[in-house]
């Protein structure tokens, strides 16, 4: 955005805020500097849920640095005398507090905020915050100091970027409370010269041409997971259509690619189609639609509801179909239903593998016999060496070692209960936690309700069981 719209989104009032008592409460203290994560020990913050982040980047192709900003409304879940955030590769110019500038450090992927007056238990409150983000920036996952990660957060192009913030990058991009529980809506407003596009989660509320450029205003109706929001400016061409139950589905595709990506971007609204009667349950989002984005991209991405691929590998490929599906479920199973902590990634790439193979069946691409086959192997070759999907060794291998163990054990259950009684349970967990966050015990309490069956011991020596449990069968 413009200097001038800046310093506008970020007006400082100059009175007491409503969520400070005229006395500090006795009891207020510092909200904790970590959700408590197994994995991922230095993501997230207590004290307090956020409800929304408006965000704003003014991009200018000639510099990798954007002047942002962003405004934080959340509620406060303890007395506060202070709190923090996650953030990395930002320079922090100003914090405010429900209008008053607040004190601040920085220490390291944390910004420490002390707000000049406590804030209440319960207490809605505002934070705004003006920074300059780098897209240059490049800074390696503490999870694994020393070795560079092989994944951008930042993906630049000649003509914009893209973002890729799973599992523990997202506040690359802007502070924000970093884990998957504490999901909020989200709105981006992105100003970039004429003849540049933006894309982003949600749908388009607005688009403002002046001076030579202008301001995208994307916005979600509903809360998604930080580690899924996605931005991208380039050079796209739009797709629109129309999905079940006349839902809108908004596409993007870089124009080099559009002419092979068309096809395959014709199929969303059947996939989905699919994906309901398989799940039994409407699509979650207001809205959906795929991205396409220029060159090399880090793999296909649930960003919610707009899956992001390279548009060259992902979306030309009749191979890649089922990708296409898997991000798609994604939507349910790990955007709409996300996890309550990383030690439940299962949920989402369980699920999300589960689906694509039958797909994949389907479609006759592979048999599913032979991907049940291929995945036992998988697992009883890797567990010993990742260890249990709900007990990684690794806390990178999120990505990419829940996802057999997942799908194996929900192909065991359908086997165990029956294709109607596994629907129910599917249809029954999603609805339930829909914009909620779910961990593997909330699994297997709906897997028990459903059923009327005891299945924790085979669910749990799955998610938990240091060894391959035996191939699945009927019972």
């Amino acid at each position: 955005m413009t200097a001038t719209a800046v310093t506008a989104a970020l007006a400082l009032g100059a009175s007491a805020p409503a969520s400070a008592d005229a006395a500090a409460p006795g009891d207020a203290r510092p909200g904790a500097e970590s959700a408590g994560d197994r994995l991922f020990p230095y993501l997230g913050n207590g004290g307090y849920d956020v409800e929304s982040y408006d965000v704003s980047f003014d991009y200018r192709p000639a510099s990798t640095t954007m002047r942002s900003a962003v405004r934080i409304s959340a509620s406060a879940t303890q007395e506060l005398s202070a709190f923090s955030l996650d953030s990395a590769g930002q320079t922090v110019h100003t914090v405010a507090v429900d209008g008053l500038p607040a004190r601040f450090a920085v220490r390291g992927e944390k910004l420490l905020i002390t707000p000049r007056y406590p804030i209440r238990k319960r207490a809605r409150f505002r934070v705004d915050i003006r920074f300059t983000t780098d897209r240059a920036a490049r800074i390696p996952s503490p999870a694994s100091p020393g070795s560079p990660s092989n994944l951008d957060a930042w993906y630049n192009k000649d003509d914009g970027f893209a973002l890729f913030g799973q599992p523990d990058r997202a506040h690359m991009f802007f502070p924000m409370n970093d884990y998957p529980a504490d999901k909020a809506r989200a709105t981006f407003r992105v100003t970039v010269p004429n003849g540049l596009q933006v894309a982003a989660n949600g749908t388009l509320r607005s688009r403002t041409a002046s001076a030579g450029r202008t301001t995208y205003v994307y916005g979600t109706r509903d809360p998604i997971p930080t580690q899924v929001v996605q931005v991208a400016v380039g050079h796209f061409r739009r797709i629109r259509q129309t999905g079940p139950h006349g839902l809108p589905l908004n596409s993007h595709v870089t124009t080099g690619s559009y002419d092979r990506a068309k096809p395959f971007v014709d199929l969303v609204p059947s996939q989905i189609a699919w994906v309901e009667r398989e799940i039994g349950a409407a699509y979650p989002y207001e809205a959906y639609g795929v991205l396409g984005v220029k060159g090399g991209y880090a793999a296909a991405f649930e960003s919610a509801g707009l899956s992001t691929f390279s548009a060259e590998a992902g979306l030309t490929k009749p191979e890649e179909t089922p990708t296409m599906v898997h991000e798609l479920v994604h939507q349910y199973f790990g955007d709409a239903v996300s996890e309550k902590s990383w030690d439940d990634m299962w949920i989402s790439e369980g699920h999300a593998t589960y689906y694509t193979l039958r797909y994949k069946d389907m479609l006759g691409l592979e048999p599913y016999a032979e991907a049940v086959r291929r995945a036992y192997v998988y697992d009883e070759d890797n567990r010993g060496i990742t260890g249990p999907p709900g007990r990684l060794k690794d806390p990178l291998d999120v990505l990419g070692s829940t996802n057999a163990p997942g799908f194996l054990m929900l192909h065991g259950l359908r086997l165990k209960v029956g294709d109607a009684a596994f629907r129910a349970i599917e249809r029954t967990f999603f609805e339930r936690y829909r914009h909620k966050a779910a961990s593997t015990q909330d699994f297997i309490d709906v897997a028990d309700e459903v059923s009327g069956r005891d299945l924790a011991p085979y669910i749990r020596s799955w998610i938990y069981g240091d060894k391959t449990p035996p191939m699945p069968a009927a019972s």
